[in-house]
């Protein structure tokens, strides 16, 4: 099995994925932090796509210019920031060039965007309480081929996470955007335990079905 973890510099989908045997790759045009440069892609992720063969694909695309948290910027002083909106509208654009790519099984992950953008409807919302952290972060997702992903820890959410920082957080003064916006590691392991088992099943039914294993 053969996936991409795509606009992912952090490395921690691609780490969990790994931890189980996957061939895996974090793709960004940055460098990655995660310790792993020999898992990780720095290039267009959307040549990536064009000139490799991938049996999944988990995409976190940019979300600065969508995301409903920055309505304030978009419309200063009630009035729509044409700049921010055109950024806004290349940002979908991405979006759905990942969301259609020709993969078989696609998720990407956002936060909730802002209505003007007419965004598609997510498949499901999950919160990072519901995979053992006890934090409030909306967080959609947009799934092609693949099982809803299910909960495996819930725990009482004591901090929440906004545009601003993490609220009611000793760590306030320390988290960056980069930091906040960097994948939790249970819901991580989530996705590896139950779409890499997902996609390795029916990998091996249909090598089975056309008798290539």
């Amino acid at each position: 099995m053969k996936v991409l973890i795509a606009c992912e510099e952090s490395q921690e989908v691609c780490k969990a994925f790994r931890e189980l045997g996957h061939e895996v790759y974090s793709c960004d045009i940055l460098p990655c932090s995660g310790g792993h440069p020999e898992w990780h892609i720095q290039d267009d992720v959307l040549k990536v796509i064009a000139q490799e063969h991938w049996d999944l694909m988990i995409a976190h695309p940019p979300c600065t210019f969508l995301s409903r948290a920055g309505t304030r910027w978009l419309f200063p002083k009630h009035k729509l920031n044409k700049e921010r909106y055109k950024k806004g509208i290349k940002g979908k654009e991405f979006f759905l060039k990942l969301l259609n790519a020709p993969i078989p099984r696609i998720a990407v992950e956002n936060p909730v965007p802002h209505k003007i953008f007419d965004m598609p409807k997510e498949t499901q919302i999950i919160q990072p309480y519901e995979f053992g952290h006890p934090f409030t972060k909306r967080t959609l997702l947009w799934i092609k081929g693949l099982p809803n992903l299910n909960s495996t820890n819930v725990v009482k959410p004591e901090y929440y996470i906004c545009n601003k920082g993490w609220r009611h957080s000793k760590f306030t003064a320390n988290w960056d955007a980069k930091k906040k916006s960097k994948t939790f590691t249970g819901i991580a392991r989530a996705m590896a335990n139950q779409w890499g088992s997902f996609v390795k099943q029916e990998l091996n039914f249909l090598g089975e079905k056309d008798g290539t294993i």
